[in-house]
């Protein structure tokens, strides 16, 4: 029996319990870094598309999920 990728578990877990947008502090969360760098990223363009609702900044989950997997640039199970 295989065992799922140590990123991809918490990942799948956590979509089935998830809404589609998500507020920077749950992002951050997930992530695993400051909601100061969610901003900075935002500023320089390099993080997960986000997007204003009203006056409020809300990520797409798929969004953020699909940007992690194009960070990943070795293999971690080699």
């Amino acid at each position: 029996m295989s065992n799922p990728s140590p990123h991809r578990a918490p990942a799948a877990a956590a979509s089935a319990q998830r809404g589609p947008l998500a507020a920077p502090a749950e992002v951050a969360a997930y992530l695993g870094v400051p909601v100061k760098t969610l901003c900075q990223w935002k500023y320089r363009g390099s993080g997960p598309n986000v997007h204003k609702v009203g006056r409020h900044l809300r990520y797409r989950w798929q969004e953020v999920d699909a940007w992690l997997d194009s960070q990943t640039s070795y293999d971690l199970t080699a």
